[in-house]
């Protein structure tokens, strides 16, 4: 095995790319800028969404691209996408709460629907990556997959989160994204009913 292939293949390699996002966004929050917080909050969110989208496009992809190595040494890494998304998503929430204040709890904010969204794709977050260890899988069992189903739920309340932010205008930034994730999960359930067709015709 080549020293290459052992460099790629570790996992604090993968951690560390995954990271390449927080640095310019930590270097603005030690550059004393007093609008340092307020422009990191959206790219954040918005790298919490893209770690999401990528983690949920792997499996269709491996169902696209059957016999290419690349889907299947993503899926071994998925878990970490995943948590790097909800460590995206944690900063963008702790940085809002730091933004707004006491604002972010009054009932005319919360009551927003980019807002609400935003707080339920969160809470929905935090389950999903406490049990992403090898030992919550191992404790939930089959349990544990059905509980990931619920990233399907997180995707369309951030999907409506970034589309309705200031009155809509997000909306094609949030179609650019999640087109792609949207297409592949329809080839995905196409690919599955039809194989299902031809099981059942032999």
């Amino acid at each position: 095995m080549s020293t290459f292939k052992v460099f790629w293949d570790y996992p604090y390699t993968f951690w560390a790319l995954l990271s390449l996002p927080a640095v310019p966004m930590a270097l603005g929050l030690t550059s004393g800028d007093p609008e340092a917080v307020k422009n990191i909050l959206h790219p954040s969110g918005e790298f919490a969404a893209r770690f999401m989208i990528i983690a949920m496009m792997i499996t269709p992809l491996t169902v696209l691209f059957k016999g290419w190595r690349g889907p299947r040494w993503l899926m071994k890494r998925r878990r970490y996408i995943g948590v790097a998304a909800f460590g995206y998503a944690l900063l963008h929430t702790v940085l809002y709460l730091i933004d707004e204040g006491r604002v972010a709890f009054a009932g005319s904010e919360l009551s927003r629907l980019y807002i609400w969204t935003g707080w339920l794709a969160f809470l929905i977050f935090v389950p999903l990556a406490v049990t992403s260890t090898d030992g919550w899988i191992r404790r939930l069992g089959p349990k544990w997959k059905a509980l990931q189903r619920w990233v399907y739920c997180a995707a369309v309340l951030t999907l409506v989160h970034w589309a309705a932010l200031h009155d809509w205008g997000g909306v094609t930034g949030a179609l650019v994204h999640f087109g792609p994730l949207g297409a592949l999960e329809a080839y995905r359930v196409w690919y599955t009913i039809e194989r299902r067709r031809t099981r059942a015709a032999a």
